[in-house]
């Protein structure tokens, strides 16, 4: 017996913003979603049938929570590998595959992977241990970044001269060197179990230089169109020679020669494509389920220029949150807020985001400044 999609068994590792918006597109088409998550208070508790609280990175939890699925998928990479593996040997669908999960997991994986299909991307060495990296004295200065378990700007640091270590981790890292780029781009690229590929257009990321993390991002990216180009033939690249199911965010530097380099990926929905939930004709949510479902892929063009702002919590202030001006901002035309469903804020807690579309994106990031201004996530 065929299954529609409607009877399809669903379960999705991580329960964070990223599942929230997934489950809030599996709505649409009537799926059934089960969520795996540490946190008994995660974003996505209440919005599904069965939510099982564990550890992501434990193999029984991981197995037991996939056995009784038809497919898996994720909104996080920090999951254990070898249960999904497990899962795909019995026939469960896992996507992204398990093996492109454990290469991304790390990211001196990933740079061998770049090397080896010759993608263009920083230069960068291997270390296992703090003491190594003086033997690179001659190439300073690096960002060292762990080769495991960073995230949003976490696990990454700037090394200016081998002299001064004293922030090094002594840890299995990557050390990159560093590019004069003159912007940072993303592209998402959808690859479905057919093999149809589509991406978004390109977006224009700036970073919050405290806590290295995205704090706006503008939809298109103001760039040539020969950059553009080349961005979406990278991304589609890499796509095809991963073999992926599913969406992958694909970084990358402009640098100020006019060249780009593709600094990570990530195998799911990302944050720099939210706001292609109200600027794009398909959100990136929906393409997921299109991708991994095998439907037909969606249109990704633009519907209107976009700003997306991220809404961090504020500086001082750790606990209960509280939203101060969100009525302020949602007197502004072209404002579409999403907050998070996170109890507790602290400084720089990813707390929600907010999309400001309009004919002009002069427009629109004047608009953007004004909800970071007026919009306050306090305790």
């Amino acid at each position: 017996m065929i299954k529609t999609i409607q009877q399809i068994n669903i379960g999705i590792l991580g329960g964070g913003q990223l599942g929230r918006m997934l489950i809030q597109n599996a709505i649409n088409l009537n799926l059934t979603i089960s969520i795996l998550d540490p946190d008994k208070n995660a974003p996505c508790r209440h919005l599904v049938k069965k939510f099982t609280q564990g550890n992501l990175n434990d193999y029984d939890t991981v197995y037991d929570f996939g056995k009784d699925k038809d497919l898996i998928t994720i909104e996080i990479e920090n999951v254990n590998v070898e249960a999904l593996k497990a899962l795909e040997k019995e026939g469960k669908k896992v996507y992204p595959q398990p093996h492109i999960i454990e290469m991304i997991q790390d990211k001196g994986l990933q740079k061998m992977f770049y090397q080896r299909n010759n993608i263009p991307s920083p230069d960068f060495f291997l270390v296992e241990k703090k003491s190594q990296i003086s033997k690179y004295a001659d190439y300073f200065p690096f960002f060292q970044k762990l080769r495991k378990g960073g995230y949003d700007g976490k696990g990454v640091v700037k090394l200016v001269n081998p002299h001064h270590l004293d922030k090094a981790f002594e840890a299995p890292s990557v050390l990159e060197r560093l590019v004069d780029f003159d912007k940072e781009l993303s592209v998402i690229v959808a690859r479905s179990e057919s093999g149809e590929i589509k991406c978004f257009p390109v977006v224009e990321c700036e970073f919050n230089p405290e806590a290295n993390l995205v704090e706006f991002l503008f939809s298109p990216a103001n760039i040539k169109k020969s950059v553009e180009k080349e961005a979406l033939k990278l991304a589609t690249d890499i796509a095809e020679k991963l073999g992926i199911i599913g969406l992958l965010a694909v970084e990358l530097f402009l640098t100020k020669d006019g060249k780009v380099l593709v600094n990570e990926i990530a195998p799911r929905t990302h944050n720099s494509g939210h706001h292609t939930i109200e600027g794009n004709i398909t959100s990136q949510f929906e393409q997921q389920w299109r991708a991994i479902l095998n439907l037909p892929l969606g249109d990704t063009a633009i519907i209107k220029a976009g700003v997306m702002v991220n809404l961090l919590g504020d500086f001082g202030y750790e606990g209960t949150a509280i939203y101060q001006g969100l009525e302020d901002v949602l007197k502004f035309s072209g404002v579409y807020v999403h907050l998070y469903g996170k109890a507790t804020t602290k400084p720089f807690r990813k707390m929600g985001h907010a999309t400001i579309v309009d004919d002009d994106i002069l427009k629109a990031k004047q608009k953007a400044k004004l909800v970071k201004n007026t919009l306050k996530i306090i305790a």
